[in-house]
């Protein structure tokens, strides 16, 4: 578990991040559905939102890698949800809501990730994200993380890059991010 504490419409509040619950599942998908709000307006996707599936979710609990950041009164204001891949951590989803954001939560939740990555004595992490929108591929270098170049990505990258085209993401704007432990 981890505590942090924001300041939000000028009070103080510890946002605690710990592992998310099957119970979770809803408001977890509801903090997606919202965020896509915010990735539309960036032009960074298009089309109807959609979320990650329970069965996703579902996969990331059971890895033990799906946390949810959570207000004093438990509510779920964000979530990041990963699984190990040849010895890789990947950042499947991570999330916060429109309302929270801005507030060093997604950075709490990287942090928790990161962290029991090299717990884990994995390689390092790996994500895919929007290259434009600034409070993505930015951001995320801001933590450590690089962008690998297409043609140097390891096959994974390169499927799951793939996947997402397939899906309906521009192509043009995706791009595969890592950090080595």
């Amino acid at each position: 578990m981890t505590l942090f504490t924001i300041r939000v419409r000028a009070k103080i509040m510890t946002i605690v991040i710990k592992p998310a619950t099957r119970q979770m599942f809803a408001a977890l998908r509801a903090i997606e559905l919202a965020s896509f709000t915010t990735l539309r307006a960036a032009g960074a996707v298009t089309g109807r939102a959609t979320a990650s599936s329970a069965e996703d979710l579902q996969r990331y609990l059971a890895a033990g890698l799906l946390w949810a950041a959570l207000t004093p009164e438990a509510l779920p204001v964000g979530f990041l949800g990963a699984y190990q891949q040849q010895g890789w951590l990947h950042i499947a989803e991570m999330d916060v809501d429109p309302v929270w954001q801005r507030q060093g939560i997604g950075r709490g939740l990287m942090a928790q990730a990161i962290k029991e990555g090299r717990a884990r004595k994995l390689r390092g992490v790996t994500l895919t994200t929007d290259r434009f929108a600034p409070f993505n591929a930015p951001f995320y270098a801001a933590l450590g993380l690089h962008i690998v170049a297409r043609d140097e990505c390891p096959e994974r990258l390169k499927a799951i890059l793939a996947a997402e085209s397939a899906a309906g993401f521009d192509a043009r704007r995706r791009v595969a991010m890592m950090m080595l432990f």
